[in-house]
């Protein structure tokens, strides 16, 4: 089974391209966008069509509410799920999107952790009562990890919180005793290398297009249905336009800082894509195609 991955920063055109790569080695798709995998959110994450992704099938997109949590452990089972389904039916598997990160935890890998018994849930249950006591208490315990991690982030600090309780170890020592093995090796990356002058008209194109296509009303079904709680609900393009919809800002100021929030996370994915993975092909996306055809051939 051939496996590779394409990445690049929002509105570079990975999605196409994965699509038109995908037709020619008979691929499936595996989705690595931190927005795609929600239901519902189908505008602001600038999903695949349903006539796209009827053409090639896909996995990672339309798998979470928009209130439940999407975690790295959740990503590496959807592509083992795909890998499997890929070698039942004699398929391949394009990994693409733009949230590298997931990609890089599937090349690095992630750290195995502890057993954890129903004692160790239970201590840790009631410890969450009170979230801002259990940030500090790990921070006693293990400031070099838990400097990373901010003291509302619910998830993470249960994480760290069970390794403790489990292991009787800080999150630090476990995690170096019990380093990560990777899940993918020698995986091909292809990175589309783009302008950012070009980019920054495509997301200004992009944009208006999602406002024209109901942008608004998307949002507004989702603070309707989840309110502003769930992480989903923090993200460019939902943010925007809540402020809008609160009256701090004009329509054509919602779409102008829409457009600058999106140029500034491409400028970090440009940034993460070039320096996190090693013996990446960049090349611009028309060129792209046929680098990787000629590669497989």
């Amino acid at each position: 089974m051939i496996q590779l991955a394409i990445i690049g920063p929002t509105a570079s055109g990975k999605s196409d391209l994965a699509i038109k790569v995908a037709k020619k080695i008979n691929a499936y798709i595996l989705s690595i966008d931190s927005l795609s995998i929600y239901k519902e959110i189908d505008i602001v994450s600038a999903k695949p069509s349903n006539e796209e992704l009827q053409e090639v099938k896909h996995f990672g997109i339309d798998v979470l509410q928009p209130n439940e949590y999407f975690s790295i452990e959740i990503f590496i089972r959807l592509y083992k799920e795909a890998v499997q389904k890929c070698q039942d039916e004699s398929k391949n598997l394009i990994i693409v999107g733009g949230t590298s990160f997931y990609l890089k935890m599937l090349v690095d890998g992630l750290s195995n952790i502890p057993a954890i018994d129903d004692a160790a849930k239970k201590r840790v249950e009631n410890r969450l009562l009170n979230l801002q006591d259990s940030y500090d208490f790990l921070y006693a315990k293990d400031s070099e990890y838990m400097k990373n991690i901010s003291a509302n982030d619910r998830y993470r600090i249960e994480k760290a919180l069970l390794i403790y309780e489990a292991s009787s170890l800080a999150p630090s020592e476990w995690f170096r005793q019990n380093p990560p093995k990777p899940v993918i090796e020698n995986l091909p990356i292809y990175n589309i290398d783009v302008d950012r002058d070009i980019l920054r008209e495509r997301i200004k194109k992009r944009t208006l297009k999602m406002f024209e296509s109901g942008l608004i009303d998307e949002v507004c079904r989702l603070e309707q249905r989840y309110t502003r709680a769930p992480h989903s609900m923090n993200s460019i393009g939902i943010v925007e336009v809540l402020e809008y919809l609160d009256g701090k800002v004009s329509k054509d100021e919602m779409l102008e800082n829409i457009s600058i929030h999106t140029a500034q996370l491409a400028k970090r994915q440009q940034t993460f894509n070039r320096t996190q993975f090693d013996g990446v092909i960049n090349a611009p996306l028309e060129e792209l195609e046929a680098i990787i055809m000629d590669n497989l051939l």
